[in-house]
Protein backbone atom coordinates (compact mmCIF):
# COMPACT_ATOMS: atom_id res chain seq x y z
CA UNK A 1 0.00 0.00 0.00
CA UNK A 2 1.60 3.32 -0.65
CA UNK A 3 1.30 6.39 1.86
CA UNK A 4 1.02 9.76 0.95
CA UNK A 5 3.80 10.72 3.12
CA UNK A 6 7.24 10.56 1.11
CA UNK A 7 8.83 7.52 2.75
CA UNK A 8 12.37 6.24 2.45
CA UNK A 9 14.62 3.04 3.53
CA UNK A 10 18.37 2.71 4.33
CA UNK A 11 20.22 -0.26 4.03
CA UNK A 12 23.38 -0.24 6.48
CA UNK A 13 25.49 -0.64 9.68
CA UNK A 14 24.93 0.64 12.72
CA UNK A 15 26.90 3.56 14.88
CA UNK A 16 26.40 3.04 18.52
CA UNK A 17 27.54 6.67 19.15
CA UNK A 18 24.70 7.95 16.80
CA UNK A 19 27.25 10.13 14.30
CA UNK A 20 27.13 7.71 11.31
CA UNK A 21 25.85 4.50 9.68
CA UNK A 22 21.44 3.97 10.00
CA UNK A 23 21.53 6.42 13.00
CA UNK A 24 22.76 9.39 10.88
CA UNK A 25 20.36 8.18 8.30
CA UNK A 26 17.37 8.29 10.60
CA UNK A 27 18.40 11.35 11.96
CA UNK A 28 18.62 13.27 8.08
CA UNK A 29 15.43 11.62 7.20
CA UNK A 30 13.69 13.04 10.42
CA UNK A 31 14.57 16.65 9.47
CA UNK A 32 13.65 16.36 5.76
CA UNK A 33 10.75 15.51 6.89
CA UNK A 34 10.48 12.36 5.58
CA UNK A 35 9.52 8.62 7.02
CA UNK A 36 12.77 7.06 8.04
CA UNK A 37 13.01 2.80 7.89
CA UNK A 38 15.88 0.91 7.93
CA UNK A 39 17.09 -2.32 7.62
CA UNK A 40 20.42 -3.31 9.58
CA UNK A 41 23.07 -5.54 7.41
CA UNK A 42 26.05 -5.02 10.05
CA UNK A 43 26.38 -4.03 13.90
CA UNK A 44 29.40 -2.05 14.26
CA UNK A 45 31.26 -1.11 17.66
CA UNK A 46 32.59 2.51 16.99
CA UNK A 47 32.83 5.82 17.78
CA UNK A 48 34.77 8.82 17.27
CA UNK A 49 38.09 7.18 17.78
CA UNK A 50 37.94 4.62 15.38
CA UNK A 51 36.26 0.82 14.86
CA UNK A 52 36.46 -1.64 17.30
CA UNK A 53 34.48 -4.22 16.46
CA UNK A 54 32.13 -5.52 13.24
CA UNK A 55 29.70 -8.64 13.43
CA UNK A 56 27.92 -9.01 10.25
CA UNK A 57 24.11 -10.43 10.28
CA UNK A 58 24.04 -12.94 8.07
CA UNK A 59 22.67 -12.78 4.81
CA UNK A 60 19.02 -14.46 4.58
CA UNK A 61 18.22 -12.45 7.64
CA UNK A 62 19.09 -9.35 6.19
CA UNK A 63 16.70 -10.34 3.18
CA UNK A 64 14.44 -11.18 5.34
CA UNK A 65 14.48 -7.68 7.20
CA UNK A 66 13.80 -6.11 3.66
CA UNK A 67 10.41 -8.12 3.17
CA UNK A 68 9.15 -7.63 6.21
CA UNK A 69 9.68 -3.30 4.93
CA UNK A 70 8.92 -4.36 1.32
CA UNK A 71 5.71 -6.16 1.51
CA UNK A 72 4.33 -3.96 4.05
CA UNK A 73 5.43 0.26 3.54
CA UNK A 74 6.44 0.64 -0.08
CA UNK A 75 9.69 3.28 0.38
CA UNK A 76 9.81 5.59 -2.81
CA UNK A 77 13.11 5.53 -2.32
CA UNK A 78 16.28 3.02 -1.10
CA UNK A 79 19.65 4.11 -0.03
CA UNK A 80 22.62 1.89 0.62
CA UNK A 81 25.63 2.51 2.85
CA UNK A 82 27.85 -0.36 4.25
CA UNK A 83 26.97 -3.26 2.63
CA UNK A 84 30.44 -5.67 3.76
CA UNK A 85 30.27 -8.45 1.13
CA UNK A 86 29.21 -9.86 -1.84
CA UNK A 87 26.41 -12.18 -1.04
CA UNK A 88 24.94 -9.21 0.65
CA UNK A 89 25.20 -6.96 -2.81
CA UNK A 90 23.22 -9.69 -4.44
CA UNK A 91 20.34 -10.18 -2.15
CA UNK A 92 19.90 -6.19 -2.07
CA UNK A 93 20.39 -6.12 -5.97
CA UNK A 94 17.95 -8.73 -6.33
CA UNK A 95 15.22 -7.05 -4.28
CA UNK A 96 15.77 -3.50 -5.79
CA UNK A 97 15.30 -5.03 -9.08
CA UNK A 98 12.32 -7.02 -7.91
CA UNK A 99 10.31 -4.46 -6.81
CA UNK A 100 11.72 -1.30 -9.29
CA UNK A 101 12.57 1.23 -6.47
CA UNK A 102 15.19 4.24 -7.14
CA UNK A 103 18.00 4.10 -5.33
CA UNK A 104 21.11 5.99 -4.15
CA UNK A 105 24.42 4.15 -3.24
CA UNK A 106 26.59 5.77 -0.71
CA UNK A 107 29.66 3.74 -1.42
CA UNK A 108 30.87 3.61 1.99
CA UNK A 109 34.16 1.69 1.66
CA UNK A 110 36.50 2.87 4.31
CA UNK A 111 35.37 4.84 8.10
CA UNK A 112 36.66 8.37 8.83
CA UNK A 113 39.19 6.59 11.16
CA UNK A 114 40.50 4.44 7.98
CA UNK A 115 39.33 1.44 9.46
CA UNK A 116 38.02 -0.61 6.13
CA UNK A 117 34.26 -1.45 6.37
CA UNK A 118 34.01 -3.86 2.91
CA UNK A 119 35.24 -7.23 2.33
CA UNK A 120 38.16 -7.26 -0.51
CA UNK A 121 36.04 -9.31 -2.91
CA UNK A 122 32.84 -7.12 -2.62
CA UNK A 123 34.39 -4.31 -4.62
CA UNK A 124 33.40 -6.08 -7.61
CA UNK A 125 30.13 -7.03 -7.35
CA UNK A 126 29.34 -3.45 -6.25
CA UNK A 127 30.40 -2.51 -9.65
CA UNK A 128 28.81 -5.11 -11.63
CA UNK A 129 25.48 -5.33 -9.91
CA UNK A 130 24.69 -2.22 -7.26
CA UNK A 131 26.20 0.51 -8.84
CA UNK A 132 24.00 0.28 -12.50
CA UNK A 133 20.81 -0.36 -10.71
CA UNK A 134 21.58 3.23 -8.88
CA UNK A 135 19.75 6.31 -9.70
CA UNK A 136 22.41 8.70 -7.83
CA UNK A 137 26.27 7.18 -6.50
CA UNK A 138 28.02 9.56 -3.84
CA UNK A 139 31.82 8.44 -3.62
CA UNK A 140 33.94 10.50 -1.58
CA UNK A 141 37.58 11.13 -3.30
CA UNK A 142 38.95 7.78 -1.78
CA UNK A 143 36.11 5.69 -2.89
CA UNK A 144 35.94 7.51 -6.50
CA UNK A 145 39.75 6.31 -6.32
CA UNK A 146 38.84 2.63 -5.39
CA UNK A 147 36.09 2.09 -7.78
CA UNK A 148 37.64 3.41 -11.02
CA UNK A 149 41.53 2.48 -10.01
CA UNK A 150 43.13 5.62 -10.50
CA UNK A 151 44.12 8.81 -8.80
CA UNK A 152 41.96 12.02 -7.98
CA UNK A 153 44.15 15.25 -7.80
CA UNK A 154 42.14 18.08 -9.16
CA UNK A 155 38.79 18.90 -10.47
CA UNK A 156 38.89 17.79 -13.54
CA UNK A 157 40.44 14.17 -12.30
CA UNK A 158 36.89 14.30 -10.41
CA UNK A 159 34.34 15.35 -12.89
CA UNK A 160 36.03 13.02 -14.98
CA UNK A 161 35.59 10.25 -12.59
CA UNK A 162 32.18 11.10 -12.01
CA UNK A 163 31.50 10.54 -15.76
CA UNK A 164 33.03 7.33 -15.96
CA UNK A 165 30.94 6.32 -13.15
CA UNK A 166 27.95 7.14 -14.66
CA UNK A 167 29.15 5.79 -18.60
CA UNK A 168 31.12 3.09 -18.15
CA UNK A 169 29.99 1.96 -14.47
CA UNK A 170 26.66 2.47 -15.69
CA UNK A 171 25.10 4.63 -12.49
CA UNK A 172 22.55 7.36 -13.86
CA UNK A 173 24.26 9.90 -11.90
CA UNK A 174 26.90 10.29 -9.89
CA UNK A 175 28.72 12.64 -7.13
CA UNK A 176 31.81 12.92 -6.71
CA UNK A 177 32.20 15.02 -3.29
CA UNK A 178 35.61 17.18 -2.75
CA UNK A 179 36.18 17.18 1.03
CA UNK A 180 39.07 14.97 0.64
CA UNK A 181 40.92 17.47 -1.30
CA UNK A 182 43.61 19.25 0.82
CA UNK A 183 43.45 22.78 -0.30
CA UNK A 184 40.78 25.36 -1.74
CA UNK A 185 36.93 25.07 -1.20
CA UNK A 186 34.96 21.94 -0.98
CA UNK A 187 33.85 21.78 -4.56
CA UNK A 188 31.29 18.54 -4.65
CA UNK A 189 30.97 17.87 -8.69
CA UNK A 190 27.54 16.09 -10.16
CA UNK A 191 27.43 14.14 -13.58
CA UNK A 192 23.47 13.80 -14.21
CA UNK A 193 24.13 11.93 -17.84
CA UNK A 194 24.57 14.63 -19.84
CA UNK A 195 26.51 18.03 -17.84
CA UNK A 196 28.50 18.83 -14.87
CA UNK A 197 27.29 20.49 -12.12
CA UNK A 198 29.52 22.13 -9.08
CA UNK A 199 28.48 23.00 -5.84
CA UNK A 200 31.78 25.22 -4.02
CA UNK A 201 31.63 25.72 -0.58
CA UNK A 202 34.50 27.47 1.74
CA UNK A 203 36.40 24.57 3.30
CA UNK A 204 35.71 24.77 7.11
CA UNK A 205 38.67 24.18 9.45
CA UNK A 206 37.11 21.21 11.77
CA UNK A 207 37.78 17.57 12.53
CA UNK A 208 34.57 16.96 13.48
CA UNK A 209 33.29 15.09 10.02
CA UNK A 210 32.21 11.62 11.08
CA UNK A 211 29.30 10.58 9.33
CA UNK A 212 29.10 13.33 6.48
CA UNK A 213 28.92 10.89 3.70
CA UNK A 214 25.99 8.99 5.35
CA UNK A 215 24.29 12.02 5.99
CA UNK A 216 24.99 13.80 2.69
CA UNK A 217 23.30 10.64 0.54
CA UNK A 218 20.79 10.26 3.27
CA UNK A 219 19.14 14.04 2.56
CA UNK A 220 19.34 13.18 -1.11
CA UNK A 221 17.32 10.08 -0.49
CA UNK A 222 14.40 12.01 1.29
CA UNK A 223 14.36 14.78 -1.32
CA UNK A 224 14.37 12.45 -4.56
CA UNK A 225 11.48 10.75 -2.48
CA UNK A 226 9.81 13.95 -1.92
CA UNK A 227 10.08 14.70 -6.05
CA UNK A 228 12.82 16.94 -6.53
CA UNK A 229 15.42 16.30 -9.13
CA UNK A 230 18.37 15.11 -8.41
CA UNK A 231 20.32 18.12 -8.87
CA UNK A 232 17.75 19.90 -6.38
CA UNK A 233 18.61 17.14 -4.14
CA UNK A 234 21.75 17.11 -4.24
CA UNK A 235 21.67 21.50 -4.13
CA UNK A 236 19.91 20.49 -0.56
CA UNK A 237 22.05 17.81 1.03
CA UNK A 238 25.24 20.15 0.05
CA UNK A 239 23.47 23.28 2.20
CA UNK A 240 22.61 20.23 4.55
CA UNK A 241 26.04 19.14 5.03
CA UNK A 242 27.39 22.04 5.62
CA UNK A 243 25.52 23.10 7.95
CA UNK A 244 25.73 20.43 9.88
CA UNK A 245 29.55 20.37 9.61
CA UNK A 246 29.62 24.01 10.61
CA UNK A 247 27.66 23.90 13.67
CA UNK A 248 29.09 20.20 14.42
CA UNK A 249 28.67 19.38 17.98
CA UNK A 250 32.12 18.93 19.17
CA UNK A 251 31.57 15.84 21.08
CA UNK A 252 33.84 12.91 21.24
CA UNK A 253 37.65 12.36 21.70
CA UNK A 254 37.80 11.82 18.00
CA UNK A 255 36.56 12.98 14.60
CA UNK A 256 33.05 13.78 16.28
CA UNK A 257 29.86 13.86 14.77
CA UNK A 258 27.94 16.63 12.89
CA UNK A 259 24.96 18.38 13.90
CA UNK A 260 21.61 17.25 11.68
CA UNK A 261 20.03 20.36 13.56
CA UNK A 262 22.68 22.87 12.32
CA UNK A 263 20.90 23.87 9.55
CA UNK A 264 18.03 24.97 11.97
CA UNK A 265 20.95 27.14 13.23
CA UNK A 266 22.22 29.71 10.26
CA UNK A 267 22.62 32.99 11.40
CA UNK A 268 22.95 32.16 15.33
CA UNK A 269 26.24 32.50 16.70
CA UNK A 270 25.61 31.24 20.11
CA UNK A 271 23.92 28.31 21.52
CA UNK A 272 23.57 26.91 24.88
CA UNK A 273 25.87 29.68 26.27
CA UNK A 274 28.70 28.77 23.97
CA UNK A 275 29.67 30.01 20.52
CA UNK A 276 29.47 27.70 17.54
CA UNK A 277 32.55 27.15 15.48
Amino acid sequence: MKHSIPSVLTIAGTDPTGGAGIQADLKAFQEREVYGMSVVTSVIAQNTLGVQGVEHLPTQFIEQQMESVLTDISPDVIKTGMVASAGMMEVIAETIKRYSIRYVIDPVMIAKSGDHLMNADAKQTMIDQLIPLATVVTPNIPEAEVLLSESIHSLADAEDAARRIVHELGANAAVVKGGHHVEGDAIDVLYDGSAIHRFPTARIATKHTHGTGCTYSAVITAELAKGYSIYDSVHTAKKFITDAIRYSLQIGKGNGPTNHWGHRLQGIPEVNGRVLK
